[in-house]
């Protein structure tokens, strides 16, 4: 993550029936109906407060802005890193803390500050005059006590236990590690999604220790365990995270390692709960190496429930990892990925899609889109490869157009946003394919309202019985919006 916020899918965000829903909230259990509420209008104002002031709670553990050929000695690099190969290793095109961190160090990015939390309430307040629709009242995630500024929490994963809807894990950035290098939490409920406990063990963090965020949390249904996906810094491990079969005891996890000695980021996972699946039990997780080809997509598999994990490589040069996600009934696996068109402001985005049919084995690029104006108004002043949703100050809200997969039955669903028409920052458009991800319909434009201001970063859910459900940021009410002002949605 740069100083320009981060708050993106990795979305990610594999929101669909079977339990892997990044972001907001998984389709398939009504309980969730609960937290969907609170993820459309708190996950954006949790966002939102980074873009106002990300790694203001960083800083503190890493060097202030220096000039560009500086070595800096930053967790997970060899000692001595020079800052003069940012752009060579891709650094500015990675979105996780320890790219940040990286970028701040090196003069690259700036910290910023986060609002008081007095003003956050009162900001909430004003947002949240009534629960949405959707369920009962908004449930507060984060219990327990939080001290300034480490009191930010973004890009939240939820998965359900299929056998036990009542037990719901969510994971999610958090600040509150700041200074130990533990900047991820969870937080798990037993009771449907009416009450939930932040994770923390006895040294008052969440029990993830040596972790970055970019949150996965995936249910292995063949041994009832739960996978924690994180960037992974303990030891050589580069992408890993942490396990447990009674997820709400935080003293219950115990570490495990996915990949090593990568450059990894946005990271993305589903797992294949159906026992009538051909592929029961496998794990997938996607996610970009910077060591390879300049950020290739990857894959890596597990079919023996997350005990080794083989590696498949989807690309050879940089495609932006979207989400993975898969067919409850078939077991096919679908990746969603963007080739960004070099980045900056303006751009063309294309959108891609991987399939594979045989477990993960082998893989098919099986689409390639039109491209299409990315959204954005400006590019990020603090990292110009990636564009800004709002302008002020240079810039904050990266978003570079990325949507969301879902896949039931061989029908295959993708939301994204693009630039919009006569000065339009931003429209959602869906597009589905009806012959498993070969072709995809002409794209229909999800939002209705007749302004200019933007929608963007969609998410989409389908149940198992094959409805569609499609949430986005949304600023139509917002026409004065301007950054640090709680005044205006």
């Amino acid at each position: 993550m740069t100083a320009s916020s981060r708050p993106l899918m990795k979305e990610n965000s594999t929101s669909q029936s079977a339990p892997a829903c990044r972001n907001l909230g998984n389709g398939g259990f009504p309980n969730l109906r609960v937290l969907i509420g609170l993820f459309i209008v708190l996950a954006g104002v949790f966002l939102a407060l980074i873009g106002l002031g990300t790694f203001s709670w960083l800083t503190a553990s890493s060097a202030q802005a220096q000039q560009k050929h500086k070595l800096i000695n930053i967790q997970g690099l060899s000692p001595g890193f020079d800052c003069a190969t940012i752009h060579e290793k891709g650094i500015d095109k990675m979105e996780g803390f320890r790219a940040g961190l990286i970028m701040i160090a090196c003069g690259e990015a700036e910290g910023g500050s986060a609002m008081p939390g007095n003003t956050f309430a009162r900001l909430a307040q004003k947002l949240l005059p009534i629960p949405l629709a959707f369920g009962a009242a908004d449930v507060d995630l984060v219990t327990g006590t939080e001290t300034p500024p480490h009191i930010i929490q973004s890009e939240t994963y939820t998965t359900a236990n299929p056998d036990n809807p009542d037990q719901i894990v969510v994971c999610y950035n958090d600040s509150r590690g700041a200074a130990v290098n533990n900047l991820s939490g969870c937080s798990a409920s037993t009771d449907g999604g009416t009450t939930f406990t932040r994770l923390t063990n006895g040294s008052g963090q969440s029990p993830f220790a040596n972790t970055f965020g970019d949150p996965v949390i995936l249910y292995n249904k063949p041994t009832g365990t739960w996978f924690t996906v994180w960037l992974d810094f303990n030891g050589s491990c580069t992408l890993g995270g942490y396990k447990s079969t009674t997820p709400w005891d935080p003293n219950s996890w115990t570490h495990y390692c996915v990949h090593t000695s990568g450059f990894d980021d946005r990271e993305s996972g589903w797992a294949d709960n159906n026992p009538s699946s051909p592929h029961f039990g496998n794990m997938y997780i996607s996610w970009n190496d910077f060591n390879i080809g300049g950020g290739a997509l990857q894959v890596r598999v597990s079919t023996d429930n997350g005990n080794t994990w083989t590696q498949h490589g989807i690309t050879s040069t940089f495609i932006r990892d979207v989400q993975i996600t898969g067919d409850p009934l078939t077991g096919d696996v679908i990746i969603a990925g963007m080739d960004e068109g070099g980045g900056g402001f303006p751009h063309n985005d294309t959108n891609y899609i991987f399939k594979s049919t045989d477990g993960g084995n082998t893989w098919a690029n099986t689409y390639v889109g039109t491209p299409f104006p990315g959204p954005g108004v400006v590019a990020c002043s603090g990292n110009p490869y990636f564009t800004c949703m709002f302008p002020d100050q240079g810039g904050f809200w990266r978003h570079e157009g990325w949507g969301e997969p879902a896949v039931f039955n061989g029908v295959v669903h993708l939301v994204y946003a693009q630039q919009g028409t006569t000065g339009d920052p931003g429209d959602v458009y869906y597009i589905r394919s009806t012959d498993g991800g070969q072709t995809f319909g002409t794209p229909l434009k999800l939002n209705t309202d007749s302004t200019t201001r933007p929608q963007w970063q969609p998410n989409l859910s389908v149940s198992d019985a094959g409805t569609l459900f499609a949430t986005w940021y949304d600023a139509r009410e917002s026409t004065s919006c301007t950054k640090g002002n709680p005044t205006v949605p």
